[in-house]
């Protein structure tokens, strides 16, 4: 969603970094460096505790990990503002930005049903996709783009009370049970089916919030009107009043944390993250100008969604594989133990497909849609 694949000083590096260390952290799973990091120590132990942090949690709770893909939401809403004003400049029609939207939206729902394709071997129709709430997301925000702030901070909160009533009125007496909760019924509807995990297709509409707050963020960010000083505490105090009330619903038993139906507790609670985390790269990078250690992430950043169907189509399977026929023939007859030697297979595969991006860079190869 970059507005233009060139490291220049015209660029917001924050955005690049933000972009590029989620990225990285997305490639880095498929690899599977953190299954093999958490292999290396026993239950229980610190180290242990802290890589369960990369795992999602079951259900009632907030992990590091849970904030992933709500910051790959928030980060592509920044990013609008900026990718929009530049294709208008250059085609001067709104109706042709229209139809790229609409294309864009149509092919990641096309790819994120297509990866449960292959997560499956076979056709199936699934709607659990990030890419495919992703098509939802962006296209609601493109039109609720030029609203007023006030506005778009108004509908925001109308979606997730909208989800919190839907999910009440479904089932008053226990509205959030794993399984048996308003987005189950409706995946039931939609697809026929119930997720193992829980996941739930209706979370496209509690989440639209995130990638509008990013939307409504990267619009501040372009204003003349506020300094950057300024800037940084309208984020700092939106990120703090979103863990207020998200962790607020939580720990006073109104609303759980659960991520994997994206209950109102769980939108607001990530979402602060993430204003917080937009915050700091933006105040580190843009303001104090710490730049040079981006350069290494950005680069993962560039080809965000070849990157990401890269990772989950030949990563996560056929390249770990790949890669283990040859660390485990030099490196096992060394004697390595298997915890060890999982480790370098997924250390080594991280750095192929971090390398791939690097190449791509380095051609000037940027795959849009």
């Amino acid at each position: 969603m970059a507005s233009s694949p060139k490291l220049t000083d015209q660029r917001l590096g924050s955005l690049d970094a933000y972009r590029g260390i989620t990225m990285f952290l997305l490639v880095a799973e498929s690899a599977l460096i953190y299954r093999a990091l958490l292999d290396m120590f026993s239950e229980g132990s610190m180290g242990y505790m802290f890589f369960l942090q990369f795992t999602h949690h079951p259900w009632n709770g907030l992990r590091f990990w849970d904030l992933i893909q709500p910051f790959f939401m928030f980060i592509v809403g920044v990013a609008m503002p900026f990718s929009l004003n530049k294709r208008l400049s250059l085609q001067g029609d709104r109706s042709k930005v229209t139809k790229h939207i609409l294309r864009r939206c149509g092919l990641l729902f096309l790819f994120g049903t297509g990866l449960h394709c292959v997560y499956a071997d076979a056709l199936v129709f699934e709607l659990w996709n990030v890419l495919t709430q992703l098509s939802f997301t962006i296209l609601l925000t493109y039109f609720l783009i030029r609203l007023p702030f006030r506005v778009q901070l108004i509908i925001s909160l109308g979606l997730l009370a909208l989800t919190e009533f839907m999910y009440r009125l479904y089932d008053p007496a226990a509205p959030f049970v794993k399984g048996e909760n308003f987005g189950s019924f409706t995946d039931l509807l939609l697809m026929g089916k119930i997720n193992g995990g829980g996941w739930v297709a209706i979370n496209c509409i509690p989440t639209a919030a995130h990638t509008l707050w990013g939307a409504m963020c990267g619009n501040l960010l372009l204003s003349h009107q506020s300094s950057s000083r300024e800037k940084i505490k309208y984020f700092v105090l939106a990120g703090l009043g979103g863990l207020l009330i998200g962790y607020g619903l939580d720990w006073t038993g109104i609303t759980p944390i659960v991520k994997r139906i994206s209950t109102s507790a769980f939108v607001f609670a990530s979402g602060g993250w993430a204003v917080l985390a937009l915050a700091w790269f933006y105040w580190l990078i843009d303001v104090k100008k710490v730049k040079s250690w981006t350069f290494f992430f950005i680069i993962v950043g560039m080809n965000p969604i070849f990157i990401y169907l890269f990772a989950q189509v030949l990563g996560h399977d056929w390249l770990t594989g790949f890669v283990r026929i040859f660390n485990y023939g030099v490196f096992g007859a060394l004697g390595l133990s298997e915890n060890l030697l999982e480790l370098l297979n997924a250390t080594i595969t991280l750095g192929i497909m971090w390398y791939l991006c690097y190449f791509l860079y380095q051609r000037k190869i940027f795959f849009k849609i």
